[in-house]
């Protein structure tokens, strides 16, 4: 009989939610682990072989590890939903022109609910998983506050997460450094897992080439977008592209266009096939639009608007800037210039460490 409940873990079989299941178990919890099946890599005819999350010898990594300390596992195959979302949002966004982040979308739209199924189904009082964050609670309200490890802190892909979300959710790593968990999995008996490396590819493009990802799923997408131009901000043809969506803002290598000096993407036009290119300059913003909001900290922003330090990619250290609600939508005025802001991606809202909210950049202007 366990000591406090069940407890269900989000096992990819990966050190982070080995450990984050082994800490679980060792505090008395009834444990039951569950790997979520989300891609097949046989049918995406990608040439790497299968690593990751989804991979048979990940599945059976996170199984060992249950077997070992005496708990259930189950294999979830959540594969048609997982497509279904994730994946054609991915094709359709890059085909409007926009830059996606899916591994947000699949957090927010398709594991966690995916998980809360399965716990009510399981009388599972809470779902634990590896990232790293940690989540704390204002006037009722639950929100994500940064992990200790900066390094690995994962707070900028999770802002999309409910309440209902976050009031069943533990993660038990945010407290600890990837060292220290290392370190906890070596003292465990788990030398090789210590070791394992982590992928950081999307996990349904495991070669990281998003072009052939979208040619393979899009039958004559190459004679679709045949015939494009690379313009200046002014509209002066620079020569002629590979189809735009095999492009994304901000980019400068791979272009294919040599013009004498380092050219950035600046804008993509899907309606007439058109990337407009211009210098590293051109590229800077000083506000931005956000639609499909998702407020954590505060309920609602005030109506005189809110400072904050936005972040528009993950790795972006952040932008002190202001919040104004416009409608259902937000309006982000920088008190210093952004450069390389992609439509298609999230924005991130911190207060200090906490998470504000967040949502998806819908465009931006001077």
């Amino acid at each position: 009989m366990s000591k406090h409940g069940r407890a269900l873990v989000a096992m990819s079989g990966g050190i982070d939610s080995t450990v984050a299941a082994v800490m679980l178990h060792e505090e008395g919890w009834e444990v039951i682990g569950v790997t979520m099946k989300t891609w097949d890599y046989a049918t995406s005819g990608g040439s790497k072989k299968e690593t990751g999350c989804c991979s048979l010898d990940s599945i059976n990594d996170a199984r060992q590890v249950a077997v070992k300390l005496g708990f259930h596992h189950f294999i979830v195959d959540i594969r048609e939903e997982f497509g279904d979302y994730v994946i054609d949002n991915f094709v359709d966004e890059y085909m409007a022109g926009r830059t996606p982040n899916p591994c947000v979308l699949c957090n927010t739209h398709i594991k966690w609910n995916s998980l809360l199924r399965r716990a009510d189904m399981l009388d599972c009082e809470f779902i634990a998983t590896g990232h790293y964050g940690l989540i704390n609670e204002l006037e009722g309200r639950k929100y994500i506050t940064r992990a200790k490890d900066r390094q690995k802190d994962q707070s900028y892909v999770l802002w999309g997460l409910s309440q209902d979300c976050l009031n069943r959710t533990r993660m038990p790593l945010g407290p600890f450094t990837k060292p220290e968990v290392r370190q906890m999995a070596a003292e465990r008996g788990w030398d090789e897992l210590s070791k394992k490396a982590e992928s950081y590819e999307i996990c349904f493009v495991p070669d990281n080439d998003y072009r052939g990802f979208l040619r393979r799923r899009i039958d004559g997408l190459d004679e679709q977008v045949a015939g494009g131009v690379f313009v200046d901000s002014q509209g002066k043809l620079l020569g002629k592209h590979e189809g735009y969506p095999f492009y994304t803002v901000g980019q400068r290598k791979g272009l294919g266009i040599a013009l004498g000096e380092p050219m950035f993407v600046t804008e993509i036009r899907p309606d007439t096939n058109t990337v407009v290119l211009g210098r590293e300059d051109d590229l800077v913003r000083n506000s931005m639009m956000v639609g499909k909001v998702n407020m954590m900290k505060y309920k609602e922003l005030p109506p005189e608007g809110l400072e904050v330090v936005t972040k528009v990619r993950y790795r972006d250290g952040g932008t002190l800037s202001t919040l104004r609600p416009v409608g259902n939508d937000i309006e982000v005025s920088f008190h210093a210039n952004v450069k390389g802001i992609a439509p298609g991606q999230s924005a991130v809202f911190f207060d200090g460490d906490d998470v504000v909210g967040g949502g998806i950049i819908y465009g931006s202007s001077r």
